[in-house]
């Protein structure tokens, strides 16, 4: 669930559900998407959440796909591990962890926006730890945190059972100093002690103390309230300052911090001060799902600002522009002949023989042709976008959105052929294509850069980008149901009712006509609506993906992109008199979203 869904849902149901139920909602529906067939890819097309290859490190001999975590308290029931590893995650805690079935668990509550854990809060028997981690395919580390009231017994009981399917556990420093022993240190797993910002900033230490541990777990400062804790408002400053107290007194310590980070700016604090590792908890729950990847691409800024990467794009932005110009050409002719003489001479009457008969046949065709132009130019401008500020500046995402876009255009020209008729010239004009895209493709190949970003806030512009994004995602979405639903009828009834109530005339009698006029009808409306699958998935893969704090080229994109669509569509129709509300509902409804979408993002895209 990407943020640009989390947050509407957050505000419109989950608000109002306790924060166990609303939780086990989210996290059972997110596992059961990872668990089908093709879900994986599902949830990494809908969120592009997964880490850059400059964030991987190696910890105690542990691969880490990146350096950001998910703190236990969010998931005690390991009810959406599964689908929290396809959510840019490096590594999980799981916990507390106990030997038997706990008897009494306090579930966490919400108050004033925020979620607040108890003292005595939900553990993980060791039974239901180990039938997750068995029944559950996770490729990322797994930190077990042993609950502080176990026994010694019941510690190595644990420590023995669950050493196969985690890679460190997590104690207070009376269990590692008191159960950790030489047999424990061959078991191949890292042990890690636990302390609280506070105690690290208020007690006197002895470097001694933290030897023969592998690393140490910083949790953020937090306040009582009725036996529910919460964290200060000074957290992240708290834990950024205990963290460069660590490292001072041991460099080679590994730390990992727990909490204190609600935004990527925070996260990016805490490594900047020595944190190897950084576990995100209650702020995850405010922030979204999302928050991730905006740490990763945080980082990334921060990591390459100096280290600006150009690709070839020329290929690209010849495809693009090829397009632009075909639309052009398109436009022209539906304005102007709207048929060309290889129409007459398959439909075997002439323009004026057809404007005889009715003349409504040819506007008909004309609003076909004229909507066809009008996508064919936003479809141009949208490939020209993406090459000028997506391939050349070394963006995988924009890569991908392109080329998948272009090969469902290619594609859609066997579309044009399902009734019989075969357009030489578009026939011509995609092969004209074909060398141009070619070259697209093979200068696109070392494009594989993920997207960084300064922002690091989460602000009241990052929130009005969301519900931006949103609505472009649904436009985009519907665009593409819009373009099979054309397609299905291009190739199969090619009329809707209201096409008939326009046309005063029959199937029957069109055939009458002439029995070649509907292929050539039904040749443009299946073009059309492969050329509408294709525009939409440009505009849904640059919502999906783009919407970062100041892209501006991103709000400039959807904005051009879909206005000669909009201007054709629309146009068409007043043009022709063809105005019929339920035929144009869907349009008006596109128009829509798409000025709402706009003014929503606007703030967050436009402004530096």
């Amino acid at each position: 669930m990407p943020d640009w869904s989390y947050h509407p849902l957050k505000v419109l149901m989950l608000n109002k559900l306790s924060p166990t139920t609303s939780r086990e909602f989210i996290h059972r529906s997110m596992s059961y998407i990872a668990s089908i067939p093709g879900g994986r890819n599902l949830i990494g097309f809908l969120g592009h959440m997964k880490p850059p290859l400059h964030l991987k490190k190696e910890i105690n001999d542990v691969h880490y796909c990146s350096p950001v975590g998910l703190s236990s308290s969010i998931d005690p029931n390991l009810s959406g591990t599964k689908a929290f590893q396809e959510l840019g995650f490096g590594f999980i805690e799981i916990g507390p962890i106990v030997l038997t079935e706990p008897k009494v668990q306090d579930k966490p509550i919400r108050k004033n926006d925020s979620i607040l854990f108890s003292e005595n809060p939900e553990k993980v028997s060791l039974r239901l730890a180990i039938k997750q981690l068995t029944r559950l395919d996770i490729q990322i580390p797994i930190f077990a945190k042993i609950d502080t009231q176990v026994t010694k017994s019941e510690w190595n009981s644990i420590v023995q059972h669950l050493a196969p399917f985690v890679n460190a556990f997590i104690g207070t420093s009376a269990q590692i100093k008191a159960y950790v022993d030489q047999n424990m240190m061959e078991l191949g797993c890292s042990f890690y002690l636990s302390m609280a910002a506070d105690e690290v900033l208020n007690r006197e230490w002895n470097t001694t103390e933290l030897l023969g541990i592998d690393g140490v777990v910083i949790s953020a400062s937090y306040r009582n309230d009725d036996n529910y804790f919460q964290e200060v408002a000074e957290a992240n400053t708290n834990l950024s300052s205990a963290v460069k107290r660590v490292t001072q007194m041991q460099r080679n310590l590994t730390i990992l911090t727990s909490g204190g980070v609600e935004k990527p700016d925070e996260a990016l604090s805490l490594i900047d001060a020595g944190a190897d590792l950084v576990m995100v908890k209650e702020g995850y729950v405010k922030a979204g799902p999302g928050l991730p990847k905006r740490i990763h691409e945080r980082v990334l800024y921060e990591q390459l600002k100096l280290d600006k990467i150009h690709h070839n794009w020329y290929w690209s932005f010849l495809f693009g522009l090829s397009i632009l110009i075909g639309g052009f050409i398109a436009l022209y002719f539906a304005l102007t002949s709207i048929i060309l003489p290889y129409d007459e001479s398959f439909i075997g009457l002439t323009r004026a023989e057809i404007l005889q008969v009715n003349p409504l046949i040819l506007s008909f065709m004309s609003h076909d042709r004229m909507a066809l132009a009008g996508t064919m130019i936003s479809g141009g401008i949208l490939y020209i976008q993406l090459a000028r500020h997506g391939i050349k500046n070394n963006l995988h995402w924009t890569k991908v959105a392109f080329h998948s876009a272009a090969i469902i255009g290619f594609l859609g020209i066997f579309l044009f052929i399902g009734y019989g008729y075969f357009d030489w010239l578009h026939g011509l004009f995609w092969l004209v294509l074909l060398p141009i895209y070619y070259s697209s493709f093979k200068e696109g190949k070392r494009v594989t850069g993920s997207p960084c970003s300064s922002h690091g806030e989460n602000d009241r512009a990052w929130r009005y980008g969301l519900y931006g994004q949103f609505l472009f995602i649904m436009q985009g979405f519907m665009i593409i149901v819009g373009g099979f639903v054309i397609s299905a009828i291009g190739v199969s009834k090619v009329f809707v009712t209201t096409d008939l109530s326009f046309l005063c005339m029959s199937p029957q009698m069109l055939d009458s006509i002439s029995n070649q006029l509907i292929p050539v009808i039904a040749h443009d409306r299946a073009g059309f609506g492969s050329a509408l699958i294709s525009v939409g998935l440009l505009v849904l893969m640059v919502s999906l993906w783009g919407f970062r704090k100041g892209e501006r080229w991103v709000w400039n994109t959807l904005a051009l992109g879909a206005l000669p669509a909009f201007l054709a569509g629309i146009g068409t129709h007043l043009y022709i008199g063809y105005t019929t509300f339920i035929h144009l509902l869907p349009v008006y409804f596109l128009v829509l979203l798409y000025l709402l979408g706009l003014v929503f993002s606007f703030p967050f895209l436009k402004k530096k």
